[in-house]
């Protein structure tokens, strides 16, 4: 299962870096200049100014022409990963901060690697589609949806467990890439610690692969408990990725 996510992790990767797939299994570091390629995670609408990602090996650096003389020279002195530990990054944010910009939170983030089946069982309610704009707003799920619909990745599914009519959490995934389904979960306090996240995430997991499409799974740098759920529902910890945004931005 793992392998066959890897395999169309390069391809998309690929797509969003503006490289090759193979430049993923190179010993040396890839620098590329940034582009919006049809097919690839589209956010904002706009090119990288940067960006840079690594699977643990080395790394794909994609950046707007002005990084390039800093860059290239940069990342021969460093090993992949050692791009991503925090005095690089600094180094990394001072430069962009010449240009207008500072590096975003950086995520791990996580593909598939084998089946799970849900650990317990609440009643559910499935929601498709625009189905899903009824929530929008509500303070309960910052994770799991959107705060609102949006044209280049929008929400697909979610599904929400009830204790009676009370909702005890939310999982739902965004389309940020043609088949290509993010997920995330919120659980409402007074329901943590009893299961329910990585029930709901196994859930929503299980859907889209029943559907054909790619799930994968983000946690926060330093946000353990949301990379145990991911552990716990057949997720493997795969890349990290960071990128500039402007300090206006966000």
């Amino acid at each position: 299962m793992y392998k066959e996510y890897l395999s169309r992790l390069y391809d998309l990767l690929a797509i969003d870096y503006n490289c090759s797939p193979q430049d993923f299994l190179r010993e040396e570091n890839v620098l590329t200049e940034s582009a919006v390629n049809k097919g690839g995670r589209i956010y904002s609408g706009e090119k990288k100014f940067f960006g840079a990602v690594t699977l643990g090996g080395n790394a794909v650096v994609t950046a707007d022409k002005a990084l390039h003389p800093f860059l290239k020279e940069y990342i021969k002195e460093y090993y992949g990963y050692h791009l991503f530990e925090l005095p690089r990054l600094f180094e990394i944010n001072c430069e962009l901060e010449k240009y207008g910009f500072t590096l975003k939170p950086s995520f791990h983030m996580q593909l598939p690697c084998s089946d799970a089946s849900p650990r317990c069982s609440h009643p559910v309610k499935w929601y498709f589609d625009r189905e899903i704009d009824r929530f929008y707003g509500d303070g309960r799920f910052t994770h799991a949806i959107c705060s609102m619909y949006l044209e280049n990745c929008p929400d697909r599914i979610a599904v929400v467990a009830l204790d009676g009519d009370d909702i005890m959490g939310m999982a739902g995934c965004s389309e940020d890439a043609p088949n290509w389904f993010q997920i995330g979960v919120d659980v409402c306090p007074q329901y943590r610690g009893r299961g329910v996240a990585t029930y709901l995430v196994t859930l929503i997991k299980n859907e889209i692969i029943r559907r054909g499409g790619n799930p994968f799974y983000n946690s926060a740098a330093g946000n353990y408990r949301s990379m145990q759920t991911a552990l716990s529902c057949g997720f493997k910890p795969t890349w990290i990725e960071v990128a500039a945004k402007g300090k206006d931005e966000k």
